[in-house]
């Protein structure tokens, strides 16, 4: 660690003399972070909360949403493949299946494997911004909000128009036939502002063979958004995608056996949403949504008839969200049933219904506090009743300055997989019980026009940890209530921006951001033959992100990128990317290099990471 930040320090400050390209973009802290109920501006804020905001997506060097996470603070994004084909996504040392992602606060957790959670039908090109709360969050979004919630937010129609983009990429090493490995995206968005509606309609196609044996991968989006104005006040909201993603799966989940495996994940998503002002101080916004999805394993493709697995989960939601202004605050009343069913080849037909209501209270009737409070009752078919509580509280001095305490709880119920999965190397376990968490987290903040700084200490404890075990080394993998996780942790995080540099002839702005996070989990077991451990002694103890992005010459633009990572039982190492571009007059062009020193490293399982990978791509809009 001493020896890497001077050196990602001396990177950035070099980076700083280069440049980038800038339209324009909100302020970071007019953010709205977008709960369901109630909303408040990311300044105004009172909880630890990281937002990827629309100049960040623009200059980072990603070409997925798994990739954009990866620079965000106390993320930690385990890839086994490039450019999104299948990541998992924990938030400070959880698991996978303990973050909860949302698409426009729209749950699409999968109740089969958190492995098919970030299986979205949106490119990065989609996205206004994502936020990232950190912290067991079940008060606001409810069950399986264990260690915090991704809520990712697609960009509203402001104009009608067309734009596309175009890249293709090597690591200009070669497969066993002597070919390039490489790889080709075609994104293309169009919308339609009319006076009383808007439409957003964008399809994509990626595709390349891969950087290793058995790597190929393809897949294809396509994704509607629209909005339309019912009268003064009502709105209605529409969306639907769909997803087609097949990959090769050398080494994703049962190394080495499954050399020759093959997956195919189909997604589709539907939500309709009405948002209706009842009174002067009643908004009530009631929502469907439903997801299909289809996960289709073949551990060795050129047989399908051995250990072929085939997923089909349905999940179909209604909620029905109020809030009410009153002189004494604002209050938040919701009430939400799902329906989650699955019909697999190996885990059987089943299904499981749950019902939550939601009570929240905002009080800022005081000059300088703001107070939130709240609770999730929850009962499940299979797991009975619940009661999550969480509050948090923010005291504002000296105008840019606050202080913040926030203490909540969360629940994450077992996946079909840990219940049901029946396999030569995974065993489920039917007598699972809910993952619990306790969370207190407090720290400071600065915000202003410019600067944003935030420090926090946090400490969280999960009882009934679920983690795959096993006594000696031949054996399956189980899960089991494992037992208590304890884990202690810290964040800095600092973003700089100039905004626009009006006295400089080169220069148009520039943008520093730097965070570290440090974490110690500590695992009380109560099965003392569980030797080995899949996901408890895996997860990252400290991580660093820094990057430097300018403007100059108004056409021109660099970031320079890099993430330190060192994992409890893997060795620490330091990825640096960048991006150059150069702007046209309604188009521009684009150069990434990811891994800029060829560093060999493991991000899951036993899956290798890509080492140096260029990319050339072009935007335009008309």
């Amino acid at each position: 660690m001493k020896k890497v930040l001077p050196v990602m320090v001396a990177l950035l400050l070099s980076a700083g003399c280069a440049a980038a390209q800038s339209d324009t973009t909100n302020n970071l802290n007019e953010v709205m972070v977008k709960e369901n109920r109630l909303k408040l501006p990311f300044s105004k804020q009172t909880r630890n909360i990281w937002i990827i905001d629309n100049q960040q997506i623009r200059n980072l060097p990603s070409r997925s949403i798994s990739e954009l996470l990866s620079y965000a603070t106390g993320v930690d994004v385990r890839q086994r493949g490039p450019g999104g084909v299948q990541a998992d996504i924990s938030i400070d040392g959880g698991t996978f299946d303990q973050t909860l992602v949302l698409l426009n606060g729209v749950k699409v957790s999968d109740p089969q494997t958190g492995h098919n959670m970030m299986n979205l039908p949106i490119s990065i090109d989609d996205i206004d911004h994502i936020e990232v709360l950190r912290g067991s969050a079940s008060r606001i979004y409810g069950l399986n909000a264990l260690t915090g919630a991704i809520n990712i937010i697609t960009k509203s129609v402001t104009s009608t128009g067309v734009s596309a983009n175009v890249f293709t990429g090597s690591s200009f090493k070669k497969n066993e036939s002597g070919d390039l490995y490489g790889n080709y995206g075609i994104r293309a968005t169009g919308t339609l502002a009319l006076k009383e509606s808007s439409h957003l309609f964008s399809v994509g196609q990626e595709a390349g063979n891969g950087y290793r044996h058995n790597t190929a991968f393809d897949n294809q989006k396509v994704y509607y958004q629209g909005k339309v104005n019912v009268g003064k006040t009502d709105k209605l909201d529409i969306s639907g995608g769909y997803i087609h993603n097949n990959y090769g799966a050398n080494g994703y989940y049962s190394a080495p056996g499954d050399k020759e495996a093959e997956e195919t994940v189909k997604t589709a998503l539907a939500a309709v949403a009405y948002q209706t002002k009842l009174t002067s101080f009643w908004t009530l916004l009631p929502r469907l949504s439903y997801r299909n999805n289809v996960d289709d394993y073949l551990y060795i493709k050129q047989t399908p008839d051995k250990f072929h697995n085939h997923h089909v989960t349905q999940v179909l939601s209604a909620e029905l969200n109020n809030t009410f202004e009153t002189g004494i605050g604002e209050f938040g009343l919701g009430l939400e049933g799902r329906k989650e069913l699955i019909n697999s080849t190996n885990l059987g037909k089943r299904s499981r219904e749950n019902l939550g209501l939601y009570a929240e209270y905002k009080f800022d009737r005081v000059k300088n506090l703001l107070i939130n409070a709240g609770t999730y009752v929850n009962y499940n078919s299979d797991f009975d009743w619940q009661v999550l509580p969480g509050i948090d509280a923010g005291y504002t001095f000296l105008g840019n300055w606050k202080v913040f305490v926030n203490v909540g709880t969360g629940e994450r119920l077992p996946t079909y997989t840990d219940l049901y999965y029946k396999g030569p190397t995974n065993i489920g376990n039917e007598q699972l019980r809910p993952e619990k968490s306790r969370y207190a987290e407090g720290g400071l903040k600065y915000n202003s026009n410019h600067f944003v700084l935030n420090a926090s200490v946090f400490k969280r404890r999960i009882s009934n940890f679920i983690d795959w075990v096993k006594a000696i080394q031949t054996d399956p993998w189980q899960p089991n209530n494992y037992g208590q996780l304890n884990t202690t942790g810290y964040t800095l995080s600092a973003d700089y921006n100039t905004g626009a540099l009006t006295n400089s002839q080169v220069f148009n702005s520039m943008r520093f951001g730097l965070a570290y996070t440090h974490l110690d989990p500590k695992v009380k077991t109560v099965i003392p033959l569980a030797v080995f451990s899949r996901y408890a002694i895996e997860t990252l103890k400290n991580q660093l992100t820094a990057t430097a992005n300018a403007d100059f010459l108004k056409v021109m633009s660099f970031t320079l990128t890099a993430r330190y990572c060192e994992r409890i039982s893997y060795k620490d190492y330091t990825i640096v990317d960048a991006r150059a571009s150069y702007k046209l007059k309604n188009s521009s062009i684009y150069a990434d290099a990811s891994n800029i020193f060829n560093v060999n490293y493991i991000q899951a399982g036993a899956v290798p990471m890509p080492g140096v990978w260029a990319t050339l791509g072009y935007k335009f809009i008309l």
